[in-house]
């Protein structure tokens, strides 16, 4: 697979790299100032910089103690021991702090066991892909730490892993491959395709396999990351998944349906999940509004923004006006007409909110009459 042609920036001389990363991260001066071990931005921030684009997560490595650093800028670290990182705000702006560290795998797809790592260039050698494996020191001279090659690899317009055994360490970096791919117009380099193909993401823990895809289905790009998974036959969809997944992506795009529905969760739940309560609603043609409220009623929102997807029009005019509809009357007003505490007042106030969606019905009057009728009707 051929890239997509040179980045637009990542031809530019490491000054001014170096002056761009300074302007964008303000905060890594106070970085630089908090502590005379070797310090390095990496990662995102320097892929993003040479590619010319905004703010990235800023993640810093640290050749010693992160921890000690991070308590050194006066913040009040959020410490993992188990990976030497630690989490701290400066100026404002949340970032990662990590000590250089190597890690190796006991089995595919476990955790990594670290270790601390000499040099800044044994720390980039653990990384996933040659273009997140660039450093930038915070002092001394300007200089771009690029011993994979990232740079050449951003300007081709593709990612390649640094070793053989990437996915078979992690195969969660094949959802990463996905997510890049599709933000950034990456193609696969031919050999990470092929061991792409060839990683097993059955080897991963469900939770860890799904906070992956829901952070891929996070991105604007999600519909052709997901695709992209699919494609390479990592993913198995559901019959017409992909196209779902599409048509559920412009649905929550529209005015009415915006934020009805949690979007990576259901962009997910349209590629992969098994048909659920989406298709009973799909297929039902209730003949009146209060039927489409029983209906709709019960149904978690992301069934109801599949369903709707799916082309159940009805459901429009749920969200828009039938489940607001509310009676002038309550509980309270049944019992001042003489209908003692009890189910029938559930059930006088049910009688009273379908007849006034299906219209028949308006007003406090009518209500308390239709409640009332509802009542001794039993």
């Amino acid at each position: 697979m051929v890239g997509k042609g040179p980045m637009p920036s990542a031809g530019k001389p490491i000054e001014d790299l170096a002056a761009a990363l300074r302007r964008a991260y303000p905060e890594l001066e106070a970085i630089a100032a908090a502590g005379a071990e070797p310090a390095y931005v990496v990662g995102g921030a320097v892929r993003d910089l040479l590619l010319g684009r905004g703010r990235a997560d800023l993640d810093v490595v640290v050749e010693g103690d992160a921890a000690a650093l991070a308590a050194k800028l006066g913040a009040e670290p959020v410490s993992h021991e188990r990976f030497a990182t630690a989490k701290v705000a400066v100026d404002g702006h949340e970032l990662d702090i990590a000590s250089a560290r190597t890690e190796t795998y006991a089995h595919p797809g476990a955790l990594p066991e670290v270790a601390p790592a000499p040099s800044i260039e044994a720390d980039l050698g653990r990384r996933d892909f040659t273009v997140n494996a660039m450093a930038i020191p915070l002092r001394g001279e300007a200089r771009l730490i690029d011993p994979h090659g990232g740079r050449a690899d951003l300007e081709a317009g593709q990612l390649r892993v640094l070793h053989p055994a990437s996915f078979a360490d992690d195969p969660t970096r094949a959802i990463r491959a996905a997510r890049y791919a599709a933000r950034f117009g990456f193609a696969l380099e031919p050999e990470t395709a092929a061991l792409l193909r060839a990683s097993d993401l059955g080897t991963v823990s469900p939770d860890r396999r799904r906070a992956e895809l829901l952070r891929l289905a996070s991105e604007a790009s999600a519909v052709r990351g997901l695709t992209l998974l699919v494609d390479w036959g990592l993913l198995a969809p559901r019959e017409g998944g992909v196209e779902l997944a599409a048509r559920v992506e412009e649905l929550l795009a529209s005015p009415l349906w915006a934020g009805e529905a949690p979007r990576p969760e259901a962009l997910l739940a349209a590629v992969t999940g098994p048909p659920g309560s989406e298709i009973e609603l799909a297929v039902a043609a209730p003949e009146r509004p209060s039927d489409a409220v029983e209906l709709a009623r019960g149904h978690d929102p992301i069934a109801l923004a599949l369903a709707r997807a799916l082309g159940t029009e009805w459901l429009d005019d749920y969200v828009a006006r039938w489940r607001a509809v509310e009676l002038e009357i309550d509980g309270a007003d049944l019992i001042a007409a003489g209908v003692p505490q009890g189910p029938a007042l559930g059930h006088g106030l049910r009688a009273a909110r379908r007849a006034k969606l299906d219209g028949e019905i308006a007003g406090r009057e009518q209500e308390l009459a239709t409640a009332l009728s509802a009542v001794a009707d039993g």
